[in-house]
């Protein structure tokens, strides 16, 4: 008989493409994917510890489900991902009724395992190694993961596709947990990576982007030869059906003037680059470990504006980190004032165990100083956003269609008669969204038929957010014979 499995994935893109290659992998061993955890035989949660929010509501989401294994003690409940490899022993003392956790090192596991739970053998655990307990190319070792396992169904859309390049981080900023649930940084070898890629490019797929903790510190070492990231570009961009790359997320002294002239100089190549500085202040960067100074950062988008004069540039903010000033934060507003990120990401400190901030800071800002901190922050940053998104107003931007927009499935979803196969329904005028080349959000009234097509979008108007438009149309004139 056939059995079910249902994944709610949390976190980063490493976390999704991870989930991917566990269907694929459950596939192979007769497992289908169903849409819910009543129905399944097997639940997974692959779990983010980035955050204390993250772990809560998986706790939360755990907690929900005693009653159901109650009633159901043959439905395997099982944890996967960062929280597992960081929690360990912590998620059966809080969960009891949890039958599995597995570390994001250890995800090809899962199927032996399951087969273990299902034959009476007990609760099952695989995580990595921790950083000390042992040589690191052993600990390294056991964070490796499996990445040829690849299943389009999974994927938000089966024309974009993560890959990844890069595993584990050894920047160790002493607010972050990364470097411990994922191990020692180590790139993969450029032939699986390319081989990778053409498996994607096999199934359809027109858009992939590499993921690395600190994707710009891409190495390789195969005796005398280093490959870095911009060889990656240059060979991947040979690839037959990718029309774009993208590559996230970027450590900001590694952003050297040669993998910016290759970005350059490769059409493929998507001029959107994602670069943390997590604060703009410098004693806030060097509590944090960052490794750079604003100045140095600074610098770094100087290059960005020089050799990528129409890049997009995103970032990353952490606000009310142990011992941050108003002056402090204030320089985190000069900052992105000086910027112009594209968006950013903002975060209200939350203390992670095991991390050195844990262990040296006190976590000496109020709760709500760090919300107003981040609605000022966001407030700022979508101020910015909208200005430079109605630059495009009246401006083509080529648009990779991904689908019918958010607002567009909830009214699909309000009506019964909505079908993906009808072809009145296929063709029926809806909002679609997509993505420029430099990763800004596109909806316009559209049909499903143009999912996975690149269109041609006049921008008619622009929130921070979003940019509004229609599909370019031809001009037809009729010539007398």
């Amino acid at each position: 008989m056939t059995k079910r499995v249902f994944i709610h994935t949390v976190g980063c893109q490493m976390n999704v493409l991870d989930s991917e290659m566990v269907i694929a992998d459950l596939k192979r061993h007769g497992y289908t994917v169903v849409d819910s955890a009543k129905e399944a035989d097997c639940v997974l949660y692959n779990t983010c510890s980035v955050r204390e929010h993250a772990e809560e509501k998986i706790y939360s989401a755990l907690g929900k489900l005693k009653n159901v294994k109650d009633h159901q003690p043959d439905k395997t409940i099982g944890v996967m991902g960062c929280m597992a490899q960081k929690d360990q022993q912590t998620i059966f003392r809080r969960a009891p009724h949890v039958d599995l956790v597995v570390g994001p090192g250890q995800l090809h596991t899962i199927p032996e395992m399951l087969q273990r739970i299902e034959s009476g053998q007990g609760r099952q655990m695989a995580v990595s190694l921790a950083r000390k307990d042992g040589k690191q190319s052993i600990v390294a070792r056991s964070h490796e993961t499996f990445d040829p396992l690849r299943d389009p169904g999974m994927r938000p859309t089966p024309f974009q596709a993560y890959l990844r390049i890069q595993i584990g981080c050894d920047k160790f900023c002493t607010y972050c947990v990364v470097p411990n649930t994922r191990g020692p940084e180590q790139g993969r070898p450029p032939e699986q990576i390319l081989a990778e890629a053409k498996v994607l490019a096999d199934q359809g797929c027109r858009e992939i982007t590499l993921l690395g903790q600190t994707v710009n510190s891409y190495k390789y070492r195969d005796g005398d030869d280093t490959s870095d990231l911009a060889d990656l570009l240059i060979d991947l961009h040979e690839i037959d059906g990718i029309e774009r790359l993208k590559f996230v997320t970027n450590y900001p002294k590694d952003m050297t003037e040669r993998l910016l002239r290759t970005v350059a100089d490769l059409p493929k190549c998507s001029p959107y680059l994602h670069v943390p500085a997590q604060s703009g202040s410098d004693e806030v960067l060097r509590r944090m470990k960052r490794g750079y100074t604003v100045g140095d950062y600074l610098e770094m988008m100087e290059r960005i504006e020089r050799f990528l004069p129409e890049a997009a540039v995103s970032s990353d903010f952490i606000v009310g980190f142990c011992g941050e000033t108003e002056e402090d934060f204030q320089k985190s507003v000069d900052l992105i004032r000086r910027c112009r990120f594209k968006n950013s990401f903002i975060f209200q400190y939350s203390v992670r165990s095991g991390t050195k901030a844990a262990q040296r800071f006190e976590d000496d800002i109020p709760r709500d100083v760090k919300v107003r901190r981040n609605n000022e922050l966001l407030a700022v940053q979508d101020e910015i956003a909208k200005e430079d998104n109605l630059k495009f107003v009246g401006r083509e931007v080529e648009v990779l269609v991904e689908g019918p927009s958010k607002k567009a499935l909830r009214e699909m979803n309000n009506d019964a008669q909505a079908d993906d196969g009808d072809e009145d329904n296929a063709s029926a005028l809806i909002q679609m969204t997509g993505r420029t080349i430099c990763d800004r959000i596109v909806v316009f009234d559209g049909n499903r038929r143009q999912a996975g097509q690149l269109m041609d979008i006049v921008v008619d108007d622009a929130s921070c957010h979003t940019l509004i438009g229609r599909v370019k149309t031809v001009d037809v004139v009729s010539i007398g014979v």
